[in-house]
């Protein structure tokens, strides 16, 4: 199997998962994550995490994981490293965030060593 499509599956379902979780269960979200305020931004950030790892998870299963969905895995698991990071240190949010954080690393790594095996279908269709 490719690599690079078992990595865009593996994030995929992470973040379609974890997007889905306050969406459908907001009660236990908010008990392991702490209390939030403004439970709109929560649900926004919710939605584009399922969004996201929906697009992933297609491609990853099609196997046409291009250059942008690899950026997309790469740069959105960096955004979500720095905001867990940054406020769990400066006590915003819940430490458990620096779980994600760790967790949003290793795709990061697992992406870099992935290599760069990517499909580039407008290529493949323009030699047809």
């Amino acid at each position: 199997m490719n690599r690079l499509a078992g990595i865009a599956k593996l994030q995929g379902i992470y973040w379609a998962v974890t997007g889905i979780w306050p969406l459908l269960h907001m009660y236990s979200f908010l008990w392991v994550t702490g209390p939030k305020t403004d439970l709109w931004l929560v649900r926004t950030v919710a939605l584009l995490l399922t969004v996201i790892g929906l697009v992933l998870l297609c491609a990853g299963i099609r196997r046409n994981v291009t250059t942008e969905i690899k950026w997309l895995g790469i740069g959105g698991a960096a955004s979500m490293a720095f905001i867990d990071f940054y406020y769990a240190l400066q006590n915003v949010i819940r430490d458990v965030y620096m779980l994600d954080g760790v967790a949003e690393l290793l795709l990061i790594l697992l992406w870099f060593r992935a290599g760069r095996n990517v499909t580039n279908t407008n290529a493949a269709h323009a030699t047809h």
